[in-house]
């Protein structure tokens, strides 16, 4: 075994164009605190150069460590030398001063005995990789430990939910060998962060300059700050959100804060979920185990049929956004009632009050129910005059046609459409005079929107969408926790989160030619 330090927990992966622009980046990050980085030295046009780079960055960052990959094409690399060559780029960095080195299964099964040259004087970690599939682990995990190495990596492609358990299960079960377990791809990010709970050696992100570029890949500052890898033991609860879509979700940035507010030890994960795959999910979240998770778009109504239990509110709107495990048993409720609720009752009596829902949809039916339990005598509006009157039929409320509204007014209006929500920002379900004291937007993104524009400029109190989505995230760490939301920490976070997903889109097309490096990162 190499007699070197212990690596550290996150691995930058660094596959850039030139020498130059490698060291560059290596600064950024070393600059930024990262001791971690991966140099991908199969993606310069001449590799030595690269390797030789190594002892003047490590002269400059002592306390860096470097992890040098050539890997050949044939092995979805970028080096078009013979294995002879690979192998003499990666002795020249170790020379050069990298304290670890990456060789591919394929190229140590056939170079068994040349792996020796490393032993003593770097670590090897020997790696495997399928961009297709995530094959039966036990199979791989055979054939990688029949070449002895100081780390074993294991990265494969999720193409469903139960495949991050099962990559993750790897690591779990040789519990004295030294693993990297990955699932690469949107669905596979769940191993990103839980590899290091799981008994993972280390993760790995995608440098500064690429965040957000690669499916499946964030950048260092998330792993450590927002879903804290480093700080997590290998009794920590896992939460999550499942959608389809779920990268725009900002429920890990708000949930994730508040754990780390309360001093949780507990992570919150986003779980792209298709619908054809609901029930896989489940496979997965039995076998994490997930303590809870919230229910988004487009789950809510078809997950009620996976629930040992539903309370009877959720059961009458129809959609559950909340589950939790309790006894052997999955639990679900809907929060959604109490977000709608509890920001009005804050501006009126609730049993004494008129109000306006606009709309005909899951999130009208939901505010539709839970203002009726309230006492509340409800309207409703919408573009579907049959869905409409259908709704008001089952809930009690009055239907009505929009050329109804002229001459109408209410204590409050519920805006429960999509309309106004990004990218359509322009977009408003009332164009003209709106017909109420209160005016309560379910959009929040943007924050303000132009129904709460135009509301503001009429002189109406106005209540942004973002209240709903607090309270509906305090009532769920409340549920799973016992311990009282941290409403402010929450708010804080929702809103940078939002500001960062609307800075993100805005940048979107200007930095299209980072796409190029999102096969670079493991």
């Amino acid at each position: 075994m190499a007699q070197t330090r212990s690596l550290p927990r996150i691995c930058i992966a660094l596959g850039l164009p030139d020498v130059p622009t490698l060291l560059d980046h290596a600064k950024r990050e070393a600059e930024a605190g990262e001791t971690f980085l991966e140099f991908r030295l199969d993606f310069l046009p001449d590799p030595h150069a690269g390797a030789e780079a190594i002892t003047r960055f490590l002269d400059r960052f002592p306390d860096c460590t470097v992890l040098a990959t050539c890997r050949r094409h044939q092995n979805h690399g970028k080096f078009n030398g013979s294995i002879e060559e690979q192998l003499s780029v990666l002795d020249l960095a170790v020379r050069s001063g990298a304290q670890a080195v990456d060789v591919e299964i394929e190229t140590a099964e056939i170079a068994h005995d040349r792996l020796a040259q490393f032993r003593g004087r770097a670590q090897v970690v020997l790696s495997y990789h399928n961009y297709e599939a995530t094959p039966p682990m036990d199979t791989i995990v055979a054939r990688m430990l029949r070449v002895p190495a100081d780390a074993y990596k294991i990265v494969t492609t999720a193409r469903k939910p139960s495949d991050n358990i099962r990559v993750l299960s790897a690591a779990k079960g040789l519990p004295k060998q030294r693993m990297i377990v990955l699932a690469m791809g949107e669905l596979g990010f769940p191993t990103r962060v839980l590899s290091p709970v799981f008994g993972g050696t280390f993760t790995y992100a995608a440098p500064m300059a690429a965040d957000g570029t690669a499916a499946g890949q964030v950048c260092a500052k998330f792993l450590r700050h927002l879903y804290r890898v480093e700080k997590l033991s290998r009794t920590a609860r896992i939460y999550g959100v499942i959608a389809d879509p779920v990268r725009h979700s900002i429920s890990p940035a708000v949930h994730n804060r508040a754990f780390q507010s309360r001093r949780v030890d507990a992570v919150y994960l986003p779980f792209l979920v298709s619908p054809a795959l609901l029930r896989d999910f489940f496979s997965l979240a039995e076998k994490l185990p997930l303590t809870g998770f919230s229910v988004t778009i487009p789950h809510k109504q078809k997950i009620i049929r996976y629930l040992d239990s539903v309370d009877s509110l959720a059961r009458r709107i129809g959609a559950v956004n909340t589950v939790w495990h309790k006894a052997g048993k999955w639990r679900g409720t809907n929060t959604d009632a109490a977000g709608v609720t509890a920001p009005l009752a804050r501006h009126l009596k609730l049993n004494r009050s008129t109000v306006l829902i606009a709309g005909n949809g899951g999130a009208a039916r939901g505010a539709a129910f839970a203002l009726s339990d309230a006492g509340a005598k409800i309207s409703l509006v919408g573009r579907n005059p049959d869905r409409v009157r259908a709704l008001a039929k089952v809930c009690g409320a009055e239907p009505l046609m929009r050329e109804q509204l002229a001459g109408m007014h209410f204590d409050a209006v519920v805006h429960a459409t999509p309309l106004g929500m990004y990218p359509h920002v322009n977009e408003s379900f009332f164009t003209g005079d709106i017909p109420a004291d209160i005016v309560f937007d379910m959009v929040y993104n943007p924050l303000e929107t132009q129904l709460l524009k135009h509301a503001r400029e009429q002189g109406r109190s106005v209540i942004q969408g973002l209240d709903m989505f607090i309270e509906q995230a305090a009532r769920q760490f409340e549920l799973w926790t016992g311990d009282t939301a941290p409403r402010t920490v929450m708010q804080k976070a929702a809103a940078e989160a939002l500001a960062t997903h609307y800075t993100n889109n805005h940048n979107h097309h200007n930095n299209t030619h980072t796409l190029v490096h999102n096969h670079t990162h493991k």
